[in-house]
């Protein structure tokens, strides 16, 4: 097995969650979006797919409904192509060849506990391609530090979008999302 920088980052303990929660918040860049429609969704899932690099992760926060999975059909089709993008909820983690780079998109909701990550491959996708993954909270403190924190709330008729990160290279690439 080789060795994973990615998760040598990730960090179980209770006392480095909170000082992580506290970094968190003194270093975080965002950018809001108000969605309308799910066609408006879709061209987030787009754009978000358009900035994606290998080791990215996307991690989609939301209640049931909210449009997680639909912004994932999106990025995932906007790079390779209209094929048929199912919900990975029975089976956990979906994969996808893109031309550069592999997709993996994991939905976690049915997660029992955190060290379950590990059967479904987790260490290979965040080290080998981009991580889509909804239901993130179900990783506890295995959830990488550097990431596209994505949270989809409800907002009047439709949605509210705001995507944050800590770091300066996913805050720049983040800033050229037009909608």
């Amino acid at each position: 097995r080789r060795a994973n920088p990615i998760l040598k980052s990730l960090n179980k303990s209770r006392n480095a969650k909170e000082q992580y929660s506290i970094r968190w918040a003194k270093s975080m860049e965002s950018r809001t979006f108000y969605l309308q429609t799910e066609a408006q969704t879709e061209a987030l899932g787009k754009q978000l797919a358009s900035l994606a690099r290998k080791r990215d992760v996307f991690a989609l926060f939301g209640t049931l409904g909210m449009g997680k999975s639909v912004l994932a059909r999106a990025f995932i089709q906007s790079l390779v192509g209209k094929i048929e993008v199912p919900s990975p909820t029975f089976t956990l983690v979906q994969g996808y060849k893109a031309p550069e780079f592999d997709i993996y998109h994991f939905d976690l909701y049915r997660l029992k506990h955190p060290d379950e990550i590990f059967e479904i491959g987790v260490e290979e996708a965040l080290y080998d391609g981009v991580s889509l993954i909804e239901w993130p909270e179900k990783m506890q403190g295995y959830l990488p530090k550097d990431v596209f924190r994505v949270l989809i709330e409800p907002e009047g008729e439709g949605r509210k979008v705001t995507i944050t990160t800590t770091s300066e290279d996913k805050a720049k690439r983040l800033s050229e999302v037009v909608l």
